[in-house]
């Protein structure tokens, strides 16, 4: 439970954490060596000069009660005033009980071994505000009235001890932070550049920074241009294969076109149309990876009314749900645009209606594409995401088969913008439901 409640508290960002670890330590220590320093070394040098202040004022109480009558006390005791550094009134009413400042770190050591060495002792007065001594003495001419100067019974200014740590530790901390920044900061640059290039943007890095946080960029920038170029590879073979496609397919329907009219020609014309159909899936595949273009800032809402009206120019069936009025956000428009179509189509194939909303979630935007089609149960989602997958038990393949490369590519726009794409269940139309997560 400590623990738990621990982990709520504590700073999640590298600089607070940081900072955490350099005043813990140091406040730690300022205030174990503060206390032991002045629980033993200030409170024992107390008591010594205390003590000594003690047998002088013993001394003087004896030489006062010694004498005959109050005329030769005070004859007794005026040659032992100045080099005692005495100021001594007899009579004269001294304080009746103890009193000092509360930040008085020493003052209740002196009291204590005040009353434990002067018999007689009525009372103690530490905080005159004169920085001086004064104490009230019963003595067999009638009570005695003695001050002296506070630096006799206890080192002066002990508080500028915990001053001078505090103001020491804190120019420590300041400098040790400015030290330890140079180190943090490269650490934070190497995070946004991983951030920026999990939401498909290439931002500039260059190795800085301790041996270890050096080797974890090279390693990043590595990592970096490995996918890179495995992307350009495959988006070039993808595009490379799809192309050479279509020549054939273009001569097989040059060859058809030749043919007479007949059961056998309608039949492979249908072949072509689905081969052709398979190689554009091909070519958007292979584009989903590329995601043409810089980001750009672009409104969600404004987008999604702009493809629910090329949808309805298409002569699909789409509503508009709610638009959460998010502003413009980085992002680009083509591939993003495509995926949305590419889930509108989806939804009209398994579907009578279909609905396109935007709303706001955790630090991200989602397009939600909704259906009243039969959905896909929750074991097989994963399952959908993958390319060229057919699940012919949740889709109704005879409503326009396809070769399982929608969702996929939707999928893969969505990472390349830092988001992904989440199936579920539409609440009231009953059927699947695609949100179209973008990171802000």
């Amino acid at each position: 439970m400590l623990f738990a409640w621990l982990k709520k508290i504590m700073p999640r960002g590298l600089y607070g954490r940081a900072a955490l670890i350099l005043i813990v330590p140091v406040v730690s220590i300022q205030l174990v060596v503060s206390v032991a320093f002045i629980q033993r070394h200030f409170n024992r040098i107390t008591v010594q000069m205390t003590g000594a202040v003690v047998i002088e004022l013993d001394y003087l109480t004896r030489q006062v009660n010694a004498a005959p009558n109050i005329d030769d006390a005070r004859a007794a005791i005026a040659p032992l005033l100045e080099p005692l550094a005495f100021e001594v009134m007899l009579p004269g009413e001294g304080p009746q009980a103890d009193s000092r400042q509360y930040r008085d770190l020493t003052g209740s050591r002196v009291i204590r071994t005040l009353r434990e060495g002067v018999a007689g002792l009525s009372g103690v007065t530490l905080d005159s505000g004169e920085r001086d001594v004064i104490l009230g003495i019963a003595t067999d001419h009638g009570p005695m009235r003695v001050r002296f100067n506070r630096e006799r019974v206890s080192a002066s200014n002990p508080h500028q001890l915990l001053v001078l740590m505090l103001v020491t530790g804190l120019l420590m901390t300041v400098i040790a932070y400015l030290f330890l920044r140079n180190q943090l900061r490269p650490i934070q640059r190497l995070a946004q550049a991983a951030e920026a290039f999990g939401k498909g943007h290439v931002v500039p890095y260059r190795l800085a920074g301790s041996t270890e946080v050096r080797a974890a960029g090279k390693a990043f920038l590595d990592m970096r241009t490995r996918i890179e170029r495995q992307v350009e590879q495959r988006t070039l073979m993808l595009s490379g294969v799809s192309h050479d496609l279509r020549t054939p397919l273009t001569r097989m329907r040059l060859e058809l076109s030749m043919l007479e009219e007949g059961e056998d020609r309608a039949a492979l014309e249908q072949d072509v149309t689905d081969m052709e159909r398979l190689v554009d899936e091909f070519l958007s595949f292979a584009r989903s990876d590329a995601l043409e273009g810089e980001p750009e800032p672009v409104d969600p809402a404004d987008l999604a009314r702009r493809l629910a009206d090329n949808a309805h120019r298409a002569g699909q069936v789409v509503e508009l749900g709610p638009l959460a009025d998010v502003g413009p956000m980085p992002m680009r428009p083509v591939p993003v645009s495509r995926a949305i179509e590419n889930l509108l189509a989806n939804a009209n194939r398994y579907g009578r209606r279909a609905r396109l909303s935007v709303v706001t979630g955790r630090r991200d935007v989602r397009f939600v594409v909704e259906d009243d089609g039969p959905g896909i149960p929750a074991a097989d989602r994963e399952q959908a995401l993958k390319p060229f997958a057919r699940l012919d038990a949740s889709r109704n393949q005879n409503r326009g088969p396809g070769v399982g490369l929608g969702l996929a590519i939707a999928d893969d726009i969505a990472r390349g913008h830092g988001g992904r794409l989440r199936l579920g269940t539409s609440a009231d139309l009953g059927g699947l439901k695609v949100e179209f997560i973008l990171a802000q």
